[in-house]
């Protein structure tokens, strides 16, 4: 079982209303579920900082669910296990990412995909099967579902395991399920915290070329050293589309901002797929749906990943000794890393650390 905690020990940085993602979460108690034989709680050691947590502070993706603690790239060290839990240990070291339970019963998750449930918990601003509210990992505890909490293997450093559980998993998920891999073309529109991780994944996977696309050739040096072979600056060069037209299999979209989707299609041969990661607060503008006709294109979404699939890519970066670029900061400057987070300043993912 563990040391018993005191919902006292539960502190964390709590967001009040909207204006907490201009820096001004506080630092507080909050009342976290209620403990169930099925539950494990732990120590958070390192937290990772998501775009998607500043959407949900400032009620982007409409109206969130205040009191709330964001954060859901949380890896600490078990503390405390529920009587039903029997693959887990105190001491074990585990991670949570974006979604922290599921109903098991509905379509998706009876086919593996309990990602897509139709009852999901998201670990923060969601609400848990027993009715009580589920809460982040910007704070010191963190307690849920065990079959969520996924063991991070031996020799991957928590500083990079922490931005794999939510920025990793959201890329490698419809990389794999695209079949990215040895003969397929692969093009990673944005380079930020996602995008970084599907240059390091594709590469990883052993893809026979990867393109970075960006609006500006300012981060082309790093493209490089994350695995791409080629990169295109779409903003110093009104020619790219036609230059780059039919070379890709596989477009992975990271970018959160209103975009020309006609012109990346172009990009795309015959049956190529162009997925849709990033999720703006506004609706992409209208495209021609000609060139989805006459090369019989997809355009696509995807939403994080299962458990399955972090466990294959945890093992996958072990193996090929994955290094995310992450800067770690101290838990306590949480707010001062959400201002330089809006400011674009992570190379390429930041990690709150206690």
């Amino acid at each position: 079982m563990g040391p018993s905690t005191n919902t006292s020990d539960f502190q964390g940085w709590v967001a009040h209303d909207a204006s907490a993602a201009e820096g001004k979460m506080q630092w507080g108690s909050f009342q976290p579920k209620a403990f169930e034989d099925t539950d494990v709680e732990m120590e958070i050691t390192h937290c990772g900082v998501c775009g998607s947590d500043i959407h949900t502070l400032r009620s982007g993706w409409g109206p969130s669910d205040y009191p709330l603690v964001v954060g859901h790239e949380i890896i600490g060290k078990v503390t405390k296990v529920g009587k039903s839990v029997t693959d887990l240990k105190v001491g074990d070291r585990v991670g949570v990412g974006a979604q922290s339970e599921c109903c098991e019963s509905c379509k998706p998750c009876k086919m593996q995909q309990e990602s897509n449930c139709n009852k999901m918990t998201m670990t923060y601003n969601g609400k848990h099967s027993n009715g009580d509210k589920s809460y982040g990992g910007y704070a010191k505890v963190w307690r849920g579902p065990a079959s969520f909490a996924i063991p991070i293997p031996d020799g991957l450093p928590s500083e990079f395991a922490a931005p794999l559980m939510c920025g990793g998993v959201t890329v490698y998920n419809p990389l794999v399920s695209n079949g990215a891999g040895p003969g397929k073309r692969v093009g990673v529109v944005g380079v930020g915290g996602l995008g970084h991780f599907a240059l390091l994944f594709a590469k990883a996977l052993g893809c026979e070329k990867v393109v970075a696309i960006s609006r500006s050739s300012s981060k082309k040096e790093d493209a490089i050293k994350l695995g791409a072979n080629e990169f295109i600056a779409t903003g110093e060069d009104s020619e790219w589309m036609t230059k780059n037209a039919n070379s890709l299999d596989l477009i992975i979209s990271t970018i959160s901002g209103s975009f020309p989707l006609d012109q990346y299609l172009q990009l795309l041969d015959v049956n190529g797929t162009f997925v849709q990661l990033g999720a703006p607060d506004d609706p992409l503008p209208s495209f021609s749906p000609l060139g989805l006709i006459f090369k019989n294109l997809k355009i696509a979404g995807s939403l994080i990943g299962t458990r399955q699939h972090i466990r294959d890519m945890l093992e996958l970066a072990k193996k090929t000794n994955l290094q995310a670029w992450v800067q770690v900061r101290p838990m306590e400057e949480a707010n001062q890393v959400l201002l330089d987070f809006e400011k674009g300043l992570p190379r390429y993912r930041y990690v709150l650390k206690n």
